[in-house]
């Protein structure tokens, strides 16, 4: 995991937050994993996840 500057991709943010909830993080798809943000400030600092840690991270969250 590492904190890097913003990707140049599409950032997607859950389906069950609401367009007013500010509670909630945007992923955006990036060269080996993905990129996480603050949706209350999407150009503040990202955490970048590697393809491995987030499919753990995904199969934890499912069958929770």
């Amino acid at each position: 995991m590492s904190l890097s500057s913003s990707p140049s991709g599409v950032w997607f943010k859950s389906t069950y937050s609401g367009t007013y909830d500010a509670q909630c993080v945007e992923v955006c798809a990036i060269e080996h994993g993905v990129a996480v943000r603050d949706s209350k400030h999407p150009n503040g600092p990202q955490l970048h996840i590697s393809e491995q840690q987030w499919q753990n991270f995904l199969g934890s969250a499912i069958t929770s």
